[in-house]
């Protein structure tokens, strides 16, 4: 079970072979004063499936994440608008950051909860007021974290992932599919 409305998850999850129901929960996902991106991720993925779980089939498995953009150790959230979102690339823009993705297995039936983070750097691309403004007027930029969807419009602006392509997406499969192995949940 997918404790995420995320499209990205879903379609990340299906391209693997996954089968799974969808349940989104409503949790807050402010930072704590100080908190590290490191634990940020993990922390919210977890509170995501715990939510989920605690309303799911006892054996079900359940699974949450939560991606985070940082540069500068500022993380960069979902803007709030287009304005914002053209601050955020222009931000990124010729630079790398990191790019973190918490995630959480959780099994009710087990009382089974299991954590981890990934991460992954990106280099953008140079780009000016104007292109950061057209891209954010697509709409694309506006539920992703740092402003840009590698696997959408927003890949033109990348110049170079070191690590996990998936990762950025919004889930780190290469490190989940054992995980799910080892708990029964395998592709098909």
């Amino acid at each position: 079970m997918l404790a995420s409305a995320s499209p990205r998850r879903r379609d990340l999850l299906r391209q693997a072979g996954f089968r799974f129901a969808i349940d989104a929960p409503d949790v807050d996902e402010s930072a704590r004063a100080g908190e590290p991106p490191e634990s940020l991720a993990p922390r919210l993925a977890l509170a995501k499936a715990r939510a989920v779980a605690a309303r799911a089939p006892r054996d079900a498995c359940v699974l949450g994440a939560d991606t985070v953009v940082v540069i500068d150790g500022a993380l960069l959230g979902k803007p709030r608008d287009q304005a914002e979102a053209v601050e955020m690339l222009l931000r990124l823009a010729g630079r790398t950051h990191r790019v973190l993705t918490g995630f959480a297995l959780v099994v009710p039936g087990l009382a089974r909860e299991e954590t981890g983070v990934e991460e992954s750097a990106v280099r953008m691309h140079a780009i000016d007021r104007a292109t950061a403004e057209r891209y954010a007027a697509t709409g694309e930029p506006l539920d992703k974290a740092g402003a840009y969807a590698a696997q959408g419009e927003g890949g033109r602006f990348v110049a170079e992932i070191q690590g996990s392509r998936a990762n950025v997406i919004g889930l780190p499969l290469e490190r989940l599919a054992p995980r799910l192995a080892a708990l029964g949940v395998a592709p098909g």
